[in-house]
């Protein structure tokens, strides 16, 4: 049994599949206060085309595959599928997951027929597709075998199978090689893509959800970048590429210098007149903070010498920082925002180059690197300023963070307050500002600081 082949690729003359309009999701956090996922989604997706969605961590990109995916409500806005409101999951789309969520106790063959088996397919039309989907997929041979004596690329090919024999129309996958080596990923993206332009593929259109930038540029024929915190779609990039595509041609490095740039975009400028307005009309309002994730001094140490040194001399494109560093996007980023954040580093244009302070940072002793950090957190970072004010104010020279957590979690959820606490507290102690004691739960200056 075969696989009826497929529609046509050209998305300009493809049917409507899933719509999402005006989609809003919040978590509850406690009883004053929600977290907004995601704000004001608007998103179509058409047969015969790949859809990538690009984001960092925090832009609710899991959690919209989800919703597409019938498996979780909007808080508000409306779902349709096939032009009908999408009450819950359908048997048209299937979802493969980053973590290969095989059943153990099950061989490769009974994994693969677990959706077959749950629609109640008849047993000769059931072991037909399982064969069929099996071999497609390039697992011949290992019906029989157990996921424990299979690698993490060949687990992967399992779960893909296993979403592709029930043929739906829609294949939602949750960046399903993030988990896999760069080289076994490099080859199932390839089969992939190949399948789909034989149109060998049982499926109408694919979703894909990444944090990887060229994955999306060598896989898709749109992308969707999302913002963060809340998520929403900030552009919308068609790559007019045929397949197969070479990563080393001018126009595909343009397009992925393009993404990059569009990702590392400033906030829009604010003026002095904004900013009166809005103390006038808010003059209550609790002082808002920034999310930092877990960015340690030893990385930023790191990216800067590796910016510093040649051949890039203070400043480089970041995809060819990403290749030297072997970094993925929801590292290099956070990096590069931390070392704007502190003044050490600027984001421009898709590149990133160090500011005269984080030359002379880069070329300084550990003293001189300590005071300079000491500095910058001090100016730049205002959750480090009022700890610090705090501490020196008080004669015993230490404050409870609890204190702080509740600051945070006035802007932020639970998660991201402990998470920014945790990378201050490293920060700070790298330039011996502070110190914390976690079975006390307090911040407390060493006695270098008191001196």
């Amino acid at each position: 049994m075969v696989f009826p082949p497929q529609p046509g690729r050209h998305v300009s003359q493809q049917t409507v599949l899933a719509e999402l309009r005006q989609i809003r999701q919040f978590y509850h956090k406690d009883s004053t206060a929600d977290v907004q996922v995601l704000d004001d989604v608007n998103l179509t997706i058409h047969a015969g085309e790949i859809v990538g969605l690009l984001g960092r961590s925090g832009s609710g990109k899991s959690t919209l595959l989800r919703i597409i995916a019938g498996l979780l409500p909007p808080t508000s806005g409306e779902v349709l599928w096939k032009g009908e409101p999408l009450k819950g999951p359908t048997q048209d789309v299937a979802v493969v997951f980053q973590s290969f969520a095989l059943f153990p106790w099950m061989t490769i063959e009974e994994n693969v027929a677990l959706g077959l088996d749950a629609k109640g397919v008849p047993t000769a039309e059931r072991d037909a597709l399982v064969e069929n989907a099996i071999e497609l997929i390039g697992l011949g041979g290992y019906e029989n075998a157990w996921p424990k004596e299979l690698s993490g690329g060949m687990q992967q090919r399992v779960g893909l199978a296993r979403a592709l024999v029930v043929n739906p129309a829609l294949l939602l996958m949750d960046e399903p090689f993030s988990a896999l080596d760069v080289l076994t990923a490099e080859n199932l993206r390839t089969d992939l893509v190949e399948l789909w332009s034989d149109n060998k593929l049982p499926v109408q259109s694919m979703l894909i959800v990444t944090h990887n930038i060229e994955e999306a540029v060598l896989m898709c024929d749109r992308i969707v970048i999302s913002s963060s915190n809340p998520g929403r779609i900030a552009h919308v990039l068609p790559v007019p590429f045929p397949h197969p595509r070479n990563r080393e041609d001018v126009a595909f490095r343009q397009l992925v210098d393009h993404i990059y740039a569009l990702m590392t975009q400033r906030a829009p400028i604010v003026s002095e007149a904004d900013l009166m307005h809005r103390s006038t009309a808010s003059t209550s309002m609790a002082p808002a903070f920034r999310a930092l994730v877990p960015v340690s001094i030893t990385m930023m140490i790191g990216m800067m010498e590796a910016l510093a040194g040649p051949p890039l001399n203070g400043r480089a494109d970041l995809p060819v920082l990403a290749e030297k560093l072997q970094l993925e996007l929801d590292d290099l980023f956070p990096l590069g925002e931390s070392l704007e954040l502190l003044a050490l580093a600027e984001l421009e244009d898709g590149d990133i180059l160090l500011t005269n302070e984080g030359v002379h940072f880069v070329l300084s002793d550990l003293d001189e690197r300590k005071a300079i950090m000491g500095h910058a957190l001090r100016h730049h970072v205002p959750l480090v300023k009022m700890i610090c004010a705090l501490l020196d104010e008080r004669p015993t020279h230490s404050v409870k963070a609890e204190r702080f957590r509740g600051e945070l979690e006035a802007s932020m959820s639970p998660d991201y307050a402990r998470q920014t606490l945790q990378t201050i507290i490293g920060w700070a102690r790298f330039a011996e500002l502070f110190d914390y004691d976690e079975e006390s739960d307090r911040f407390f200056l060493p006695d270098s600081s008191r001196e």
